[in-house]
């Protein structure tokens, strides 16, 4: 959780297809942005503050995560930069540490085996290894107290699990990290989906990361007030097409810092 002081760490989030950008809404409709390598010089430029790659078919195509643009990208960034999509082993871990990578991002093999997440904590430490969760709101039941289920598979395949339990489990195995990716919020720009946010922030003792659904600064300072969170993923702000009007880092820190009072990390 946030506290008074420390940072509010802005991420980017790459969606990337064939080596491009997209935008999706609800995990549906994707857009293309543009070249990622193109993308990552210009926002790292900006002064974001890290950097996220999802390789959104590798899991569901059953496939090895994008390595060719995975170093394209890392040769144009020089902050956090972490990597998911096809993650199934330890070998694949290796070969996106190898390609630039800084972190690992397991989701829905993580699902299919949770031992990899104490694999990779074992094998590169807790502060390597990111847990993702794609969540969507279902109702309270007796299986899913929270009202959140986890879905994997680019959102298409239900789990049956419970989002707070699984994130729960996660920090257990080791995950270093937990991003909480809402499908309800994912690209309507409405704002994150606080309530299943800040139900995770609560519950575990690792740092959460906001994402889906930022159209404003105030969905953003909301993110981190509101639900404790210690970092917010602001894709869409930065450079979503469905967006009315985009902005840049500087922008966007500067409202942050001037209209929320949040400490955040000074631009090139």
């Amino acid at each position: 959780m946030l506290t008074s002081g420390l940072t509010a760490r802005l991420i980017a989030c790459f969606d990337v297809i064939g080596g491009r950008v997209t935008k999706a809404r609800r995990f549906e409709d994707n857009i293309d942005v543009g070249a990622a390598a193109e993308i990552a010089a210009a926002v790292y430029a900006d002064g974001v503050d890290e950097l996220i790659f999802y390789d959104i078919l590798a899991s569901a195509e059953r496939r090895q995560a994008d390595l060719h643009t995975i170093r394209e990208v890392a040769r144009q960034v020089f902050v956090p930069f972490t990597v998911g999509g096809g993650i199934r082993s330890l070998q694949d871990m290796h070969a996106v540490l190898a390609a630039g990578a800084e972190k690992i991002s397991v989701d829905s093999m993580a699902v299919r085996d949770p031992q990899i997440i104490a694999q990779g904590t074992a094998e590169f430490g807790t502060q390597c290894i990111v847990q993702s969760m794609q969540v969507k709101h279902v109702g309270e039941t007796e299986t899913i107290p929270s009202g959140y289920e986890v879905f994997i598979d680019g959102a298409r395949v239900a789990t049956g699990m419970d989002a707070v339990q699984w994130a729960r489990r996660g920090e257990d195995l080791g995950a270093g990290e937990i991003v909480v990716n809402s499908i309800d919020q994912d690209g309507t720009h409405a704002g994150y989906d606080l309530r299943i946010t800040k139900m995770i922030a609560d519950a575990v003792n690792v740092p959460v990361i906001a994402s889906g659904g930022a159209g404003s600064t105030d969905h953003v300072a909301a993110a981190f007030r509101e639900a404790g969170v210690s970092a917010a993923i602001i894709s869409s702000l930065l450079y979503s097409p469905r967006m009315e009007r985009t902005m840049s880092v500087p922008e966007v820190k500067a409202d942050l810092a001037k209209q929320h009072g949040l400490t955040v990390r000074p631009c090139p």
